[in-house]
């Protein structure tokens, strides 16, 4: 599907997407077609997953993950991720993702982020970010594919980031957000070497 959806043989529904389980946009539940804006907060049940596509940005939402989306100049500027995990791919425009006390500036990129009390897991997928937090100098990470993953640690006064592994995410996730919004990621869709 996300071949045809690349190639462009499939419309991509803006909005909430795809639904496995229960969702809710701004407390309302949601359904395969609910509208989406750079202004709102999406919710995820136990057992559910969501894709949700706000313009040329998109997200695949796992399940118990409550995030919100902030506007800044007509388009999505902010994300702020209280729990849970997002799968997430960017146009080209500067966006702060805000995970615990880790703040992340990106643009044009693709990343996963897994946010727990007092650990946050970070992977830029690919693409440049910024890393900034308390007690630590802003760090800039650049990636082509998985390069480095991010274990980032809450430490009372101070944030710790170290080398983690991938997880919970895929390739083919990326290249299935990318498509919704009609790009490629910089990897390519050729299944050597995949995630």
């Amino acid at each position: 599907m996300s071949r045809a959806l690349a190639k462009g043989d499939l419309p991509a529904i803006q909005g909430v997407n795809q639904l496995k389980g229960t969702a809710t946009v701004n407390g309302r539940p949601a359904v395969v077609g609910t509208p989406v804006t750079p202004r709102d907060r999406i919710s995820t049940g136990p057992g559910s997953m969501a894709v949700v596509v706000v313009r040329d940005d998109a997200f695949l939402v796992r399940e118990n993950t409550t995030f919100e989306l902030a506007e800044s100049r007509g388009a999505l500027g902010r994300i702020l991720i209280q729990s849970g995990r997002v799968l997430s791919v960017f146009g080209k425009k500067p966006v702060v993702i805000k995970a615990a006390t880790a703040t992340i500036g990106i643009r044009g990129t693709g990343a996963y982020l897994e946010v727990e009390p007092g650990k946050v897991y970070f992977c830029l997928c690919y693409g440049e970010a910024d890393l900034d937090g308390p007690g630590m100098s802003t760090r800039r990470i650049k990636t082509t594919h998985h390069d480095s993953p991010l274990v980032i640690t809450d430490r009372g006064e101070a944030m710790a980031a170290a080398p983690g592994p991938v997880v919970n995410h895929t390739d083919d996730e990326l290249i299935l957000l990318e498509s919704l919004v009609g790009r490629e990621p910089p990897f390519g869709m050729h299944p050597a070497n995949r995630y």
